[in-house]
């Protein structure tokens, strides 16, 4: 299915359906991260190990607020700072933020942190809120391949195994930088 409709897309997830759609730079694939078989979908169509993890997209800090507890006050700022004050052609901020027993193994991967972006998309924005809720988004390729850019560019890959939500890509030439929200490392330059 291809649609142009947020609420039709947001059902689709909600389905437990895998969803195309595109971000701040790139086409994701997203799914509801507490659907386990969902999220399978998503690495088998992407032939990528599950040990690697993926990224949250938030349509707001409410969303995410229970993952921003274990930050010290200034880092919270900071991390919100980059969320809300980017200019549309500016490249997105993912943050890795103590996951608590509030996200899935299988999100996290092999790791204690799980990564979050609160995005300031419009058609992202739209989607979690119909969705309710955060969502997966990892880049729409398989493994290896670059990340898809166009509806054209996903569907080429996935063909008719997952949803498409049609939509214009965000301004930013380069996926979301990825730092470390309690150490300050920079993961993805």
């Amino acid at each position: 299915m291809i649609t142009t409709s947020v609420a039709e897309a947001a059902s689709c997830l909600k389905k437990g359906q895998v969803l195309a759609y595109p971000t701040e730079a790139v086409w994701g694939l997203g799914c509801d991260p507490y659907n386990e078989q969902a999220f399978l979908e998503i690495l088998r169509l992407k032939q990528r190990p599950i040990e690697k993890g993926v990224i949250l997209l938030a349509a707001n800090v409410a969303q995410v607020e229970h993952l921003l507890q274990g930050l010290t006050e200034d880092m919270r700022q900071q991390v919100i700072a980059t969320w809300t004050n980017r200019k549309p052609n500016e490249r997105a901020t993912t943050w890795l933020l103590p996951a608590g027993d509030h996200i899935p193994t299988w999100i996290k991967g092999n790791h204690p942190k799980v990564a979050v972006r609160v995005t300031t998309h419009s058609l992202c924005v739209a989607l979690c809120q119909a969705f309710n809720g955060f969502i997966v988004s990892t880049s729409a390729n398989p493994a290896g391949l670059t990340p898809a850019r166009s509806l054209q560019e996903a569907n080429q890959y996935f063909s008719n195994e997952l949803n498409y939500l049609n939509g214009d890509l965000g301004l930013s030439k380069e996926p979301s930088k990825i730092i470390d929200a309690e150490t300050g490392e920079i993961i993805r330059a």
